[in-house]
């Protein structure tokens, strides 16, 4: 995949593309990416990128010319998805991280001060999308946090084979409670299944812990679950106050 940035501040995403699994994902050719600076894309002598909003109003707003001219260069004559990081845009969710990681190539654009000229996203913008509901100083954090929820779903960037998969959310649950070494740890042990070496049973009890967490934390999830006559039995079981 290769993703390209738009951003007043490329150096802001060195330290986050140079570590971890995005680093792996480049180092293995899984990932292209490229900070591609807005002011480079200005003509005039200051790389004025902003400008005061007609009508008056706080902030400053990216102007149309640079940006839109920014967004057609780096496009060129391709097919390219461009997204701009909006509060006002559809939400980041698994589905939509999906969706993305099989794509070719993407383009993401990261406002800055008050927003962008509204001619932008009219001439330039396929899609807005956001982290949250909240306002950032800048689109360049939302950017990282897409493309770390897109590049792991690419085939061969996290080392286990399908992890991604199990994953709170990737089948439209939470995840259940993980366990490692020391096998006892202040009066906490080890729930005895995982040591069992019965994989059959295991399977069992992570289900139903997956279940019981979401639950307890996230029961709007379970509207849309695709879930078993087992797992509606065990959550009934829940709502009565019958399960563990």
């Amino acid at each position: 995949m290769k993703i390209e940035v738009l951003t007043l501040f490329p150096d802001m995403f060195s330290a986050v593309m140079s570590q971890s699994m995005m680093w792996k994902a480049r180092d293995r050719g899984l990932l292209d990416f490229q900070a591609r600076d807005i002011r480079d894309f200005t003509q005039d002598k200051h790389r004025q990128v902003d400008d005061t909003p007609y009508g008056g109003g706080g902030g400053m707003i990216l102007k149309p010319d640079v940006l839109v001219r920014a967004v057609e260069s780096v496009k060129g004559d391709a097919d390219t998805p461009v997204i701009l990081l909006s509060p006002q845009g559809r939400k980041l969710t698994h589905e939509v991280a999906a969706e993305l990681s099989r794509l070719p190539r993407l383009i993401l654009v990261c406002g800055r001060y008050e927003g962008v000229d509204e001619r932008v996203r009219e001439l330039a913008i396929g899609d807005e999308i956001s982290i949250g509901d909240y306002v950032l100083t800048g689109g360049e954090l939302a950017a990282m946090v897409l493309i770390d929820a897109v590049v792991r779903l690419i085939p061969g960037v996290l080392g286990a084979a399908g992890a991604q998969h199990r994953d709170s959310h990737a089948q439209g649950l939470l995840e259940g409670p993980h366990y490692t070494r020391p096998p006892e740890f202040r009066g906490l042990g080890v729930p005895d299944v995982l040591t069992s070496g019965r994989h059959a049973e295991v399977d069992r009890w992570r289900r139903k812990q997956s279940l019981k967490r979401t639950w307890q934390r996230r029961p709007d999830l379970l509207t849309s679950a695709d879930l078993s006559d087992d797992d509606r039995a065990y959550l009934a079981q829940l709502d009565a106050g019958d399960a563990e």
